[in-house]
């Protein structure tokens, strides 16, 4: 019985490895996150940052009106964001957005302002006037080859240089409370009184729904098309987290004032731009030609007309960005958008994007925004220098593309 005993607890070099079941939860966990850590990696970053400030701040940072400054704050950026990371999933860079920022609110005050134009109609003429400077900067960088670095660095010399004429060198406002609403502005009470912001509560509760439904669908794809998905507690536990996010973020801003009407604005940018780049055969056509252009133009892909309409969109997201701030600072002046640009490339890195083109999401987008605004928010709340605090900001964006660097080459070998 010894003997057996013995036998018993020796490895067999003949056994196979074990099975998932044998291998625990711990395990199963840790072959999901290896397996999809991209998705989930700046996730985590996010959720750690946001305890420690919040930790470190004695609660300060997630104080409701906090929260709700973080999302005011940092809109612009975040649409930027969005643009940038398809920009760069193209294989491509705008060094022109913060100027152009600029140029469009100083076009906007300039309309708004000074001839009275009815501040409707100067948003659409303004957003036409940022594709069109996106249009530019895509023919000459699609249809005559020039590289996409040296035309948006002539683009940010154009345009700034556009602010100033256009204000003289003066700050111009103030715009109108239409406009201000839209970027300052919270959603209307409506209801029963009670302690939260009813209206807030029923869009989290929809989103959460939304969220369910969306990750639940993207499940089953994989498995439909035989990918690998994560594994079903590494799934569950994704789900019930981002449950938890949603209801938190819900329930701190439902006990302020609500939700901001510019929140708003990014979830429609994030469905739809998220939609597209993950459905649509242009979204496809993008990441096709970040990936492999060679193959890609094989393949079919109009890879002009891609590159011309990726920097067309980002040109609009420009010009939406550059109204929003404006509005929020309630005047055009010809300092603003001052290193916007390195501040959205910065957040499409974080979140995801990848130097060599065709990997990142829209959502990574945000995510990495969120992350460089909880630290500038975090790092003011506890009075760190803003020297250190771009020290700090250079080195979380260091960390994240020698993680990009490492992931390909433990990818490679």
């Amino acid at each position: 019985m010894s003997a057996n005993l013995t036998a018993g607890t020796k490895a067999d070099p003949q056994a196979g490895p074990p099975s998932g079941s044998e291998r625990g939860l711990a395990r199963l966990i840790l072959d999901g996150l290896r397996g999809n850590m991209r998705q989930y990696g700046m996730l985590i970053a996010l959720g750690l940052i946001v305890a420690l400030f919040a930790v470190w701040t004695g609660g300060d940072l997630l104080l409701p009106r906090n929260v709700s400054n973080l999302v005011l704050q940092n809109s612009y950026i975040l649409i930027l964001a969005i643009g940038m990371m398809i920009v760069i999933i193209a294989g491509h860079i705008d060094l022109s957005v913060g100027s152009l920022t600029a140029f469009v609110g100083a076009v906007a005050a300039v309309l708004m302002v000074e001839h009275k134009l009815a501040w409707p109609l100067a948003v659409v003429l303004v957003l036409l006037l940022g594709a069109a400077a996106g249009a530019m900067q895509g023919f000459f960088i699609a249809y005559l080859g020039i590289p996409s670095f040296i035309v948006t660095l002539a683009g940010m010399l154009l345009f700034r240089g556009l602010t100033e004429i256009f204000l003289k060198g003066q700050t111009i406002g103030p715009f109108p409370d239409g406009l201000q609403t839209v970027s300052n502005g919270f959603l209307p009470e409506v209801g029963p009184s009670t302690n939260y912001h009813n209206l807030t509560l029923l869009l989290g509760l929809a989103l959460m729904v939304f969220v369910v439904w969306q990750e639940v669908r993207d499940r089953r794809r994989q498995q439909e098309h035989a990918l690998t998905a994560s594994p079903p507690i590494l799934f569950a536990l994704k789900l019930g987290a981002l449950i938890a996010a949603v209801l938190v973020f819900t329930l701190l801003l439902a006990s302020y004032k609500g939700a901001p009407v510019v929140l708003l604005i990014l979830a429609a940018l994030l469905v739809a731009f998220g939609h597209v780049m993950r459905n649509a055969v242009i979204g496809r056509h993008v990441y096709a030609i970040g990936g492999n252009l060679p193959a890609a133009k094989l393949s079919g892909v109009k890879d002009k007309k891609v590159t011309f309409l990726v920097f067309l969109n980002m040109g609009m997201l420009a010009a939406l960005a550059g109204l929003v701030f404006a509005a929020r600072f309630n005047a055009a002046s010809p300092k603003a958008g001052i290193n916007f640009e390195l501040e959205a490339i910065a957040a499409s890195f974080i979140g995801g994007a990848s130097m060599s083109g065709g990997v990142g999401t829209v959502l990574g987008a945000i995510i990495g925004g969120l992350v460089l605004g909880v630290l500038n928010n975090g790092m003011n709340l506890v009075g760190i220098g803003t020297d250190w605090q771009q020290v700090i900001k250079g080195l979380v964006l260091l960390a994240a593309v020698g993680f990009d660097v490492w992931n390909k080459r433990k990818a490679g070998s």
